[in-house]
């Protein structure tokens, strides 16, 4: 259920209000827009009288919310999230491209990637320090030592990381990591979102490979019922029958998932098409979809990589990537 507030109602008023909505055991999710003030409430909304909330002075209109995702729902905050990392802005009008390796396979490795990057318009620099594979025999990652040689990059380059955590009992590491990854395989494991909630560290959560739309918003409500707003969607494709890719990118998520909710949703197109060939022509027409972001594979030496050589992309090739992204930004932003 929201609540909209007259627009001319004082400070005193609305806290009164929402005083009264937590007397009956709800919680409130204000969002104070240029325009109207809405009161999200979150719980068993059957102890309000809507007749005597839509009596109140204050009070322009009430409507329930029928969809079970509450905080994330766009109904409940009509302006668009912006998750500010360290002054880069993502969401709101605000395009941001994330670009780095699979894995973090040594220090020379991930400085020279993230100077590339960097040079060519990255402005965070990614890369798997834990790394969740299919076969207990493949590389798994450095782990720890993945992270602070991520760090030492950091320091050289200037850029936040980003790095993909695997269980809430590693959150110890990620203390100085600028944004924590749940990957396809752990977007439904609820205790470690919970967690995740908690920390208020910006979130980059990625869609199960079989999961919906509807699923990848409930996994955000999560995170956000535990007080954490900072999350970035992320749709890196879906299992089908088809072969010839890895996975099939679903674009029409950036649209559906904008009108459904106000978090920023970036495309990886890296891992929803598993072949290089493919990855730039997909990420471009994922810019033109109107995603606020990307988040691109780039190894120095794809073809000796330990992990996912084959869908990534030369610092040459991003480059080229990166100035059409930019030609079709300034086409989009001429348009609206």
């Amino acid at each position: 259920m929201i609540a909209v507030v007259r627009r001319g109602a004082s400070e005193q008023q609305i806290d009164n209000l929402v005083a009264w909505f937590h007397s009956r055991g709800l919680k409130t999710n204000i969002s104070k827009g240029d325009i109207q003030t809405i009161i999200g409430l979150i719980g068993d909304t059957s102890k309000v009288d809507i007749d005597l909330l839509e009596g109140l002075e204050i009070v322009e209109s009430v409507k329930r919310i029928t969809e079970p995702f509450k905080s994330v729902n766009r109904k409940f905050h009509p302006e668009d999230t912006v998750v500010d990392i360290g002054g880069i802005k993502i969401g709101g009008g605000n395009f941001q491209m994330i670009a780095g390796p699979c894995s973090v396979e040594s220090s020379e490795q991930i400085l020279s990637v993230a100077e590339s990057v960097k040079a060519s318009g990255a402005c965070l620099l990614r890369g798997g320090a834990f790394k969740p594979r299919t076969s207990p025999y493949d590389f798994q990652g450095l782990r720890a030592e993945g992270i602070e040689l991520l760090l030492e990059a950091k320091a050289k380059t200037g850029m936040p990381i980003v790095t993909e955590i695997m269980s809430a009992a590693h959150l110890h590491l990620f203390e100085k990591v600028d944004v924590i990854q749940v990957g396809a395989r752990n977007m439904q494991n609820f205790e470690m979102l919970k967690e995740l909630g908690r920390s208020k560290k910006p979130i980059l959560l990625k869609r199960g490979f079989c999961s919906t739309l509807q699923e990848l918003l409930m996994s955000a409500e999560y995170i956000m019922a535990e007080g954490n707003p900072n999350i970035i969607l992320c749709e890196r494709g879906i299992r089908t029958f088809e072969t010839f890719t890895r996975n099939t990118l679903d674009l029409s998520a950036v649209p559906v998932l904008k009108e459904l909710s106000h978090l920023p949703i970036i495309i990886d197109p890296s891992h929803a098409i598993g072949v290089s060939r493919y990855v730039k022509p997909m990420a471009l027409a994922a810019v033109a979809s109107g995603a606020d972001g990307l988040i691109v594979e780039v190894h120095n030496d794809p073809k000796n990589a330990v992990c996912d050589g084959a869908q990534s992309l030369t610092p040459e090739q991003f480059d080229d990537l990166a100035g059409r992204v930019r030609r079709i930004r300034e086409v989009i932003t001429n348009e609206q």
